[in-house]
């Protein structure tokens, strides 16, 4: 018998169904020779203070730094994650297993999670590993037909841990010892390997905010056959300055000195990686970095996207053959890939480079183009699917031009001198990939300016004036800034080849930026105004107070994000990783305790015992009839008299009743059956046979019946 073991209930479903594992009992599928069980995500965690020796379960920094002697993993405490180890635990200890193929979540998270349930249930089996970049059935398929020797990714699985202790060893420590030391009565100051860092880029840039002094600025202007000129002199201090220059210059003929057209070509932009959706998502839509991760992790899971939590944004060359597939169905792009189609798509450096692809490629569509969405899942296929055809599209044609001219006249000496002036505009010759996002609305800055023709020599009237300005202060931080700056460690790149080359010393993981801004925000050390990021007074003093650099630099922080990817890759230890963090710690520990900086007063913050309340989302409308039928996932569903049923009933025979066992369904749970093949918990259900009332959830066996699981 060989066991699998998906991530997730769902997964575990997909697979099953594909390997012929069609007999469902308690946690687990089962035949064909497969057992098919699953996690719910973490079913372990490191063991917390108090496992190790009671007296770290309280917070006295006489017991600091707490070092284990080594580390130990334990179940979550929950009754639901008991009862499905238990059945992991059977299936993967008995007798006729042959083979544990771990299926969870291929990365680094996913190989922890499951390694971790096999640790603890001592398993003695050989394992094999499914790696597969999408959940389509024919991904799967390819996937069991080309299962990987479990060893080659116990690397991952080292680096994960290392994460994971590294968090905990400065997660723990630090989060007592700065609580106990300087934090106000009841309040936890909460420390994090890659949360302080990120909170003092914040904060960085808001005191930088705080310190702006505006200053007044004035600058000359001449406006020449309709284009408006810039002097390029320096920017004058006081008003009396710029009517002078405005007196130099007035009533003097405006002289074109140089005229410059430079035809140019704009690239392409690049496939996305997780980071880049949510920087899309957010500049785009003002998605959260969260809620992004949520809606592609949701088409991930319908089979519609490639896996997410990546962070290349290159294709294998592997892929090259799939593109015109994957290009083909996408139905509702057909006007934008008809051109691409009529061609041999290029295999193109650019986009396919096996050197920048470890374990994923960058997240594309499949060849399953989706139906009932929501409208937020919509908004991010819709980034996801215009990124992939803009790829493939010649690049954007462009002429740069540049314009110089003066003004001459005498000085109060008499010699003659001049003021010089210039003017820039960009002209599209060649839309190219542009054309994708044609409909996009353009601001006023990308707006091209198209210039007339100059000839060097020509003279004429002006029409000179003076611009007052002020000075800005930097911009606050949005979601798709810190995104940018977690990724590249707090330094700023604009140039997408750069940036790529600083992701290993980037800090935190595509996978974990996202939450780690949200516990930021939980924690309430930051706030949001409008699409702003502001630190707050609680987040500055907790900053202040941290006089350790390697505790709060983004660039440090990021050097122990490059040994771990190193960990992954083989060529560094875990156990010389944890002897420099164990290192760190106890220099830490022993700096603070000895340091006399002033305690953290109370703003008023809440607690971090308090939990947050949640918004409240407006209802969605929903319509069944927009839903597609989950059995031959062709059709639209119809409503019926007694029930809803497949539009193509005579041939795929679907159909899901108004009510069941005496209880009629919701729409909502009504949905739930179609697009989760479960409902919530439920009550009310009366057994016809007892007549006993029953509750439970109702699930979509693999039958597409409806049954009840109490």
């Amino acid at each position: 018998m060989k066991v699998c073991i998906a991530e997730k209930p769902s997964v575990a479903k997909d697979i099953a169904k594909v390997i012929g594992a069609n007999q469902k009992y308690d946690g687990y599928y089962e035949g064909n020779g497969f057992q098919v069980t699953w996690t719910f995500g973490h079913l372990c965690t490191l063991k917390e203070p108090q496992d190790y020796t009671p007296e770290w379960k309280n917070w006295d920094l006489n017991y600091l730094p707490m070092i284990p002697s080594s580390f130990g993993i334990k179940l979550i405490e929950d009754k639901g994650v008991t009862k499905q180890f238990k059945i992991i635990e059977k299936l993967v200890t008995g007798s006729n297993v042959e083979e544990i193929i771990n299926c969870g979540d291929a990365g680094q998270e996913g190989e922890l999670i499951q390694r971790w349930v096999l640790l603890k249930a001592r398993t003695k089996a050989p394992m094999k590993r499914l790696w597969i970049s999408s959940l389509t059935e024919e991904a799967i398929k390819e996937g069991f037909d080309n299962l990987k020797e479990g060893d080659k990714y116990f690397n991952l699985f080292s680096a994960g841990q290392a994460r994971a202790i590294g968090d905990w060893l400065l997660g723990m420590n630090a989060t007592r010892l700065f609580t106990k030391k300087f934090a106000p009565p009841k309040t936890v100051l909460s420390i994090g390997r890659v949360q302080t860092p990120t909170l003092a880029m914040i904060v960085q840039r808001q005191k930088e905010i705080n310190a702006f002094v505006v200053d007044e600025y004035w600058e000359l202007k001449t406006i020449f056959k309709e284009v408006e000129f810039n002097a390029t002199i320096p920017r004058l201090k006081t008003e009396e300055k710029a009517k002078q220059g405005l007196d130099f210059i007035k009533d003097r003929d405006f002289e074109i000195i140089d005229f410059e057209v430079k035809e140019g070509k704009e690239k392409n932009p690049r496939l996305f990686d997780l980071t880049a959706l949510q920087v899309e998502a957010n500049k785009k839509h003002a998605y959260s970095a969260e809620n992004t991760l949520k809606f592609v992790q949701s088409l991930y899971e319908k089979k519609f996207v490639t896996y997410p939590r990546v962070d290349t944004t290159y294709l294998s060359e592997d892929i090259h053959p799939k593109v015109t597939g994957i290009l083909n169905k996408l139905s509702a792009y057909q006007e934008l890939t008809r051109p691409l189609l009529a061609e041999p798509i290029p295999m193109s450096k650019t986009v396919f480079d096996n050197t920048k692809v470890t374990d994923h490629h960058a997240i594309i569509p499949t060849e399953i183009f989706p139906q009932g969405l929501s409208n937020e899942e919509k908004r991010v296929y819709d980034l996801i699917a215009r990124r992939f055809i803009a790829v493939f599209y010649p690049e954007c044609k462009v002429a740069n031009t540049t314009v110089e001219g003066k003004v001459e006249n005498t000085n109060k000496d008499g010699i003659l001198s001049a003021i010089n002036f210039k003017a820039t505009g960009k002209q599209i010759l060649e839309m190219g990939w542009r054309e994708v996002y044609a409909k996009d609305k353009k601001d006023d800055k990308s707006e091209e300016k198209i210039m007339p023709i100059f000839e060097i020599g020509e003279k004429g009237p002006h029409e000179p004036f003076i611009h007052k300005g002020k000075t800005t202060p930097p911009k606050h931080y949005t979601e798709a800034t810190l995104l940018r700056g977690m990724e590249t460690a707090g330094k700023q790149v604009d140039n997408e080849e750069m940036r790529e080359i600083m992701k290993e010393n980037g800090i935190g993981r595509p996978s974990t930026r996202a939450n780690i801004i949200e516990t930021l925000f939980r924690r309430k050390y930051i706030e949001k105004k409008k699409r702003n990021i502001i630190a707050t007074q609680t987040g500055i003093d907790l900053i202040d107070t941290i006089q350790n650099e390697l505790l709060k630099s983004p660039e440090l922080t990021g050097v122990w994000e490059r040994k771990l990817r190193l960990i992954e890759k083989g060529e560094y230890e875990l156990e010389q990783f944890k002897q420099e963090l164990i290192e760190m710690v106890c220099k830490l520990t022993h700096e603070v305790k000895t340091s006399y900086f002033r305690p953290i007063s109370s703003h008023n913050q809440q607690l971090e015992v308090e939990k947050p309340k949640k918004e409240r989302k407006p209802k969605e409308e929903i319509n069944i009839e927009d839903a597609t039928c989950p059995k031959c996932k062709n059709h639209k569903l119809v409503k019926g008299k007694t029930a809803y049923g497949c539009s193509n009933f005579k041939e795929c025979g679907f159909k899901i009743p108004f009510s069941f066992m005496n209880k009629k369904f919701t729409d909502k749970q009504l949905l739930d059956l179609l697009t989760k093949q479960k409902t919530g918990k439920m009550t009310g259900f009366i057994d016809s046979e007892t007549t006993t009332k029953k509750s439970g959830k109702v699930v979509l066996d693999l039958n597409f019946d409806l049954q009840l699981e109490e």
